[in-house]
């Protein structure tokens, strides 16, 4: 596990953006495609556009394939869906062909969604262990990564799968992928900044484990590497 700190948003960007590129690159050149999971909500849109204009030449989108780390259970048109925040900062400005983004099928009951995204997952991987070539992660201010939160069924879930769960303080269900499903990624990195994040990322790089309280602590992959891409703000109470 790698702490790289960075003095702006701006920067820590560039340089995610740089990371993606090669483990991209080097992906396409090892097994002729790039299997790559997204993280929702805001803390991504400015790597995404930089990723799909700046640098958008710089990856074979053709041989790349998208999935979401987690998904909100609303509708796939409502704003909250991450699905449709990756199409407008990614996704439109490229030219991607058809079945190469695996949406959450949000249409279906939580249970349903869950077991239907794991199904998509097995057939592309073709029925073999589900190894990403790289997993981008936020982390909330309680310490949840992915819709692992904190007190609740994915933090005690030991099956690698997509599962529903309802999250008390949000009185809602949310699917997500589960912690030994992501650590058995290539790849995983963390984007994280702003001095909201500074108290949780503290307690996460503590000595003390306390899963149920900080889920990001079960981040740890089985055969990848693990790096996070933190500003100054956020890492300042890191010791």
């Amino acid at each position: 596990m790698k702490l790289n700190i960075f003095k702006s948003q701006s920067e820590l960007n560039e340089q995610l953006a740089q990371y993606v590129i090669k483990i991209a690159n080097d992906a396409i050149a090892e097994k002729g495609r790039f299997d790559f999971v997204l993280t929702g909500g805001s803390s991504p849109k400015g790597l995404y556009s930089l990723l799909s204009t700046t640098y958008r030449d710089q990856i074979d989108w053709d041989k790349t394939y998208f999935f979401f780390g987690d998904e909100r259970t609303v509708l796939p048109f409502e704003k909250d869906y991450n699905g449709l925040m990756a199409k407008e900062s990614f996704f439109d400005n490229l030219e991607l062909q058809d079945g190469h983004v695996f949406y959450v099928d949000t249409n279906l009951s939580p249970q349903e969604a869950a077991a239907d995204y794991k199904q998509k997952l097995d057939e592309h991987f073709a029925g073999a262990s589900i190894v990403f070539d790289l997993i981008l992660l936020g982390m909330g201010d309680d310490a949840h990564t992915a819709s692992i939160f904190p007190q609740t069924d994915l933090v005690d879930n030991n099956e690698a799968t997509v599962a529903n769960v309802w999250v008390e303080k949000l009185n809602t269900n949310r699917v997500s992928l589960t912690a030994p499903l992501i650590n058995q990624a290539k790849n995983i990195a963390f984007i994280t900044f702003g001095e909201n994040k500074a108290q949780a990322l503290a307690k996460v790089f503590g000595e003390e484990k306390d899963y149920a309280n900080y889920p990001s602590q079960l981040i740890n992959p089985v055969n990848g590497d693990l790096q996070w891409f933190v500003d100054e703000a956020a890492a300042s109470l890191v010791k």
